[in-house]
């Protein structure tokens, strides 16, 4: 102030000592807690769901601090978010598949007949990766199965229907599973190829380029690209689990509805005993009374 508003430079040193020294650039926090992230690429070739379990397993070993807490964040905890989304979504589907079809056969039995073929395509689609040792995906291969179970339940529907008709017209009802298998054979088969045929392109990752196609009439065709890595797993879940669902759809069906009608009959049977007898002794009191 007493040198008329003239600027000055201070070195710092005349006021104050200088040393070198290790210090966080940047703090961070996440929920009013310091955090240290730790990242790193996975390297090609390499499994990163393989490699996360084997840092896990590391991490078991490490000891650290009571104050300090050591969690797996980033794709691994946006993986688990996404895995319990499509598990709470494919409970919600499945609840409304039930329901509906409790509704439409006005039974119990018959929707669990139906249900059973989406556990069993699941099991075709873990069976389809692993023989072709193919990655499954998590989000796109829980999507194709949610989607899986519309078709298979589908498929299961024309049978226990067609059955339900023949029945109610006073056919036998091992003739009606019979003949029920035959007619409903062709459209199943039919559907489930329709359905795996369309695809396959996608799951190949088949392209084209449809400008050059008309302009030149080279269409510049080739397989893979990036959108394979996504829609792949979707197409190929769904490949895997309706090939595998639709032969049990016409072998698994027609004899869970044949033992399903022989256990309802043997306990109609079994209940319907004592009430005869009940009655019978009933109208004989009654011819007493009315004698005496």
């Amino acid at each position: 102030m007493s040198m008329g508003g003239m600027v000055r430079n201070v070195p710092l040193a005349s006021f104050a000592d200088v040393k070198y020294s290790d210090t966080y650039g940047v703090i961070k926090r996440k929920n009013q807690k310091r955090v240290v992230t730790i990242s790193s690429n996975v390297l090609s070739g390499y499994n990163e769901n393989e490699v996360v379990s084997d840092v896990q397993k590391a991490l078991n070993n490490f000891s650290s601090p009571e104050e300090v807490s050591v969690k797996m964040t980033g794709s691994q905890e946006e993986q688990a978010e996404t895995g319990a989304f499509l598990g709470w979504a494919m409970g919600t589907s499945l609840m409304l598949i039930i329901i509906i079809l409790v509704l439409q056969f006005n039974s119990v039995s018959k929707p669990l007949i139906i249900i059973s073929e989406i556990i069993f395509s699941i099991i075709g689609v873990f069976i389809g990766f692993s023989i072709f040792k193919m990655e499954f995906s998590i989000v796109m291969s829980g999507v194709g199965i949610i989607a899986l179970a519309g078709i298979v339940v589908r498929n299961g529907i024309l049978l226990v229907e067609f059955t339900d008709l023949l029945i109610a017209k006073g056919v036998p009802t091992f003739d009606a599973i019979v003949e029920a298998g035959k007619t409903r054979m062709t459209p199943v088969i039919l559907t489930a190829a329709a359905t795996m045929l369309g695809l396959i392109p996608l799951a190949v990752g088949l392209n084209m380029d449809f400008v050059t196609l008309f302009n030149t009439g080279n269409p510049h065709i080739y397989f893979g690209g990036d959108n394979t890595a996504f829609w792949g797993p979707l197409s190929w879940t769904m490949i895997f689990g309706l090939s595998f669902a639709t032969f049990l759809t016409l072998i698994l069906v027609p004899v869970m509805y044949l033992l399903t009608a022989r256990i309802k009959n043997k306990v109609r049977k079994y209940t319907k005993k004592p009430l005869d007898m009940g009655v019978a002794a009933k109208r004989v009191e009654d011819l007493i009374e009315a004698e005496i």
